[in-house]
C-alpha cells in the first residue's frame, strides 16, 4: 500500500497553481505590447521605411527563400524577400 506524506501533497498543489500563473503574466504582456504599431503582414519594405523610419539596425538575407531582418527600438521586422512576414515586439526588461 502507498502513504503519501505531506510533502507529496504540497508538491502537486503547488504544481496545479502554475499554469494560473502562467496566464496572468501571457496576458500581461499582451497588454503591455498592444500599444505598439507594427508594420502589417505583406507591407513592402519601401512602405515600412516611410512609416516607421530608417530601422537601427539592418540585417542581409539568408537562407532560399531569402529571410531578412530590420530592428527598430520597440520591434523587430521580419522580411521574405521585400515583403513583411512578422512582426515581434520587444519585451520590456524588468
Amino acid at each position: 500500500m502507498y502513504r503519501f506524506s505531506p510533502l507529496f501533497a504540497i508538491l502537486a498543489l503547488a504544481l496545479l497553481a502554475l499554469p494560473a500563473r502562467a496566464e496572468v503574466l501571457l496576458i500581461r504582456a499582451v497588454e503591455e505590447n498592444a500599444s505598439v504599431q507594427t508594420p502589417s503582414r505583406g507591407s513592402s519594405m519601401d512602405s515600412v521605411r516611410s512609416r516607421f523610419g530608417e530601422p537601427r539596425e539592418a540585417h542581409a538575407a539568408v537562407g532560399e527563400p531569402p529571410i531578412s531582418r530590420w530592428e527598430y527600438p520597440d520591434f523587430t521586422v521580419y522580411f521574405e524577400h521585400d515583403r513583411v512576414i512578422h512582426a515581434v515586439v520587444r519585451r520590456n526588461q524588468p
